[in-house]
């Protein structure tokens, strides 16, 4: 018996060695979140950035954070409503902190994922430099300058004064993460690893890994490079070794894996890997390196489109801004994970981050959840759209900021396509030659860096004659809109593949409809024009009948795109509504009519429109509201993927209306009458679909749906709660625009509030605001320790309702 208990217990052994040596080792460089506690000024101040400067009354936050999001509404601020009618200004941020003196062989640097603008930083003093882009992520390194085992101060000017700026809104402040990274001195550079998958077969993939190594030691030094490759279940299935004589500060290196029968990432099953960069120096491991890989192929055909891993696609995407809503830019990762969610919903499965870099974290997430990325630097080069945008900077720093974009986002499986700029001034310059002399630079810079993805630029002008597409340069043509021009494109560009880039402009107003709705509303007139017969209540109508002289209806855009395989995809203008460019209005709009789902996250009819085309899920919308006046005619609208609907009214049929493959919404004109209206959807071998509209009475009550009950206490997750007003039978009052106060306790705080209605000057940030068109939302923040939430909504005439969320 005691043999086979030490045979057992050496089995036990073996097998805890086992799993530890097939497990992602012990983290040797060390990463750490450093948002926590800074101090906040806005305005100029002088002698911020000493060491000795006293900001005991400055106040105390947590990164990430936009303060232009904390500001009022006004016309009159220079960022005008085209940036969002709020502040910009010069902001200063201090950090005072400890570094062990344990730390004192160790290098320290410090890691901004981005601030929006100019900004200017400070180590004990010590200027470290000055980065102009508000979107690139760059760094510093603070070791010569750290006091180990004293106090350090850290200090950032933050400079957005220069308005206007931006032709949306950009924020204002260190409004994405900060990290602290603690290495070794010899360590894998940053973002010093690039993965590529040459060879891909069913049973094997052939695994290339670039890693630069950087060494802060004097003279030759010998290190071992292991690269470890784990799948998602953390299990280490290949790994490969190198023997390298480090003589340089920098030394690159490519190593070569197979893994055996690979799951590749695709929009269905985003699979994703992990690559450990070991370096061994002396017996001890002195840095590992983590780079998230997916191994997939694709390619673009002039005929056929876009193929991922042999698999015919289309490209379905939207283009999207970087604000959160009611959040403003302060980044936040549930935010983000929401909006995509909420994007999947429909269909969607590509992103274009327009026009500037995101933040990495929304890279992160696409690669998660399966997105197409098409990543974007540029608005503009040498020539201005704006007074003080980046034309100022283009010619200093276009090539470290693009080749930072590059180096930082490669190795992200969901990354398919690189832009260089949007709409760029200079491809206007027909007998100019710097426009095709800036796109041959800027590609040969993104192919430099990465060579195995293709290259486009968003193009409005989509003539031959445009220099950026004359150049030769691009491997996609992008074209922004010129809908009616896709046709001819194999003739225009023969052998050549397009995307387009940016469709539509089509705008609505969630909620609200204009009839009849088979007349089409072109505002502003011309694109030089203002508009002079908009609605006095600065609406636009949600029957998809609404847009801009140089866009197109979702249905006429989709029909062209759906019909024709060599149109590789298309990206709509604009998934989100986003502060700023409140086309087709002035003052007192301050956010945009674009997208197919408003600022607030709900969705506008459009969306169920791409749910019916993009998804196989059962869908059968039936809109509009039922509140009109008695004598009103009104155009019913049905969008389904369903083969037949019947419309009834209070129980009456209205004729039954077969879909056919070029129809893309079923019509009905009815005389209105108080009551239910009710669409049943059929299809072979399904279920029926059933979905009533009612007519509302009434504001009577408040109904709270949280988008989650249950979050984590980290500080920073978050629980989106929609606010419906709806009559005593509980329909939702399509007209109810109640204020609604908000009370709350517990381990939680309110971030964020919202409506969705584009001239809404209520602040963001407030405990309470007015329904639009029955909906408003209130967004909840978990504090950093456990325990519940107790949110309260109350409005005077109204029976209030409350929710409770638990953090954990």
């Amino acid at each position: 018996m005691k043999k086979i208990r030490s045979y057992l217990r050496v089995i036990i052994y073996t097998l805890i060695l086992s799993s530890l040596c097939n497990s992602t080792p012990f983290k040797i460089r060390r990463i750490e979140n450093f948002c926590k506690d800074w101090k906040f000024y806005l305005g100029e101040i002088e002698g911020a950035e000493k060491t000795d400067f006293d900001d005991s009354n400055w106040r105390v936050l947590d990164l990430p954070h936009d303060w232009s999001i904390e500001g009022v509404f006004s016309k009159d601020h220079p960022t005008t409503p085209a940036g969002g009618a709020l502040p910009g200004g010069i902001g200063w941020y201090r950090k005072r902190f400890v570094i062990s003196e344990k730390e004192k062989d160790k290098l320290i640097f410090i890691d901004f994922l981005g601030i929006y603008q100019n900004s200017e930083v400070w180590i004990n003093g010590h200027y470290l430099g000055k980065r102009p882009y508000g979107y690139i992520s760059f760094r510093y390194e603070l070791t010569p300058y750290l006091n180990l085992g004293g106090e350090n101060v850290i200090a950032v000017r933050v400079n957005n004064s220069q308005q206007p700026n931006s032709r949306w809104y950009s924020g204002s402040g260190i409004y994405r993460n900060v990290w602290l990274v603690y290495t070794n001195k010899i360590f894998v550079d940053n973002w010093g690893t690039f993965i590529t998958t040459p060879k891909i077969t069913k049973n094997i993939a052939e695994i290339n890994i670039k890693t630069d190594i950087r060494k802060r030691i004097e003279g030759p030094q010998e290190i071992t490079l292991k690269t470890l490759i784990y799948d998602e279940k953390g299990r280490r299935i290949a790994n490969t070794s190198s023997l390298i004589i480090l003589k340089d500060s920098i030394t690159s290196t490519t190593q070569k894996i197979k893994i055996k029968n690979p799951i590749l990432w695709s929009i269905e099953n985003p699979y994703l890997y992990k690559a450990i960069s070991q370096i061994e120096y002396e017996r001890k491991i002195f840095d590992d390196y983590e780079t998230s890989f997916g191994i997939r192929y694709f390619n673009f055909d002039p005929e056929k489109g876009f193929f991922l891993n042999g698999k015919h696609i289309k490209i379905k995407g939207v283009c999207n801004h970087h604000d959160l809503g009611c959040l403003g830019s302060a980044v936040n990762l549930r935010a983000l994970e929401r909006q995509l969610e909420i994007l999947k919903g429909m269909g969607c499965n590509a992103i274009r981050t327009s026009h500037n870099p995101p933040t990495p974290e929304l890279l992160d997430l696409c690669d998660k959840m399966g997105f197409i990325v098409m990543d974007e630097a540029f608005d503009v080069w040498e020539k201005k759209k704006m007074e003080f945008d980046y034309h100022l900077y283009f010619k200093e720093w276009h090539k470290k900021d693009l080749e930072d974009m590059i180096r930082r986002d490669r190795n992200h499986p969901s990354v398919f396509i690189w832009s260089i700029g949007n709409e760029v001034m200079e491809q206007w310059d027909k007998e100019d030659s710097v426009g095709s002399i800036i796109t041959k630079e800027l590609v040969k810079i993104v192919k430099n860096v990465d060579p195995t993805r293709p290259v486009t630029a968003a193009c409005n002008e989509t003539q031959p004659s445009n220099p950026i597409i004359k150049s030769g340069a691009l491997d996609l043509i992008g074209y922004n809109y010129s809908h009616d021009k896709f046709v001819d494109f194999p003739k225009t560009y023969p052998g050549k593949i397009l995307i387009a880039t940016e469709t539509n402009s089509s705008l609505a107003t969630r909620g609200h409809y204009d009839m009849p709705s088979d007349s089409i509303r072109i505002w502003p007139p011309r694109w030089d024009l203002p508009l002079s017969t908009g609605n006095p209540d600065y609406t636009c109508s949600s029957y998809d009948n609404c847009r801009t002289p140089w866009g197109s209806t979702h249905e006429e855009t989709w029909k062209i795109v759906k019909k024709y395989d060599f149109i590789s995809g298309m990206f709509i203008w604009s998934g989100f509504d986003y502060l700023g460019e409140p086309t087709p209005y002035g003052w007192p709009a301050r956010s945009s009519y674009f997208g197919v789902i408003d600022l607030a996250g709900f969705p506008k009819d459009a969306y169920y429109f791409y749910k019916s085309e993009w998804s196989d899920e059962p869908v059968l919308h039936l809109l509009p509201h039922w509140n009109w006046k008695e004598e009103d005619i009104i155009d019913v609208w049905v969008y389904t993927n369903y083969d037949e609907v019947e419309l009834f009214l209070n129980g009456e049929s209205l004729g039954k209306k077969q879909k056919n493959e070029n129809d893309y919404k079923l019509v009905w004109r009815v005389n209105y009458i108080p009551g239910t209206l009710k669409a049943i959807g059929k299809k072979k071998g399904e279920k029926p679909i059933v979905k009533e509209v009612k007519t509302a009475g009434k504001p009577s009550k408040i109904i709270l749906e949280p988008d989650r009950k249950k979050i984590k206490a980290d500080g920073k997750d978050l629980s989106f709660i929609i606010v419906k007003v709806v009559d005593e039978k509980g329909v939702l009052v399509p007209y109810a625009s109640n204020l609604i106060n908000f009370e709350i306790k517990g381990e939680g705080s309110i971030i964020g509030v919202d409506n969705g209605s584009q001239i809404s000057h209520e602040p963001f940030k407030a405990n309470y605001i007015k329904a639009f068109n029955g909906l408003c939302l209130v967004v909840v923040q978990a504090k950093d320790r456990p325990g519940r939430v107790s949110l309260l909504a109350t409005s005077e005439g109204l029976k209030p309702d409350s929710v409770e969320i638990l953090a954990k």
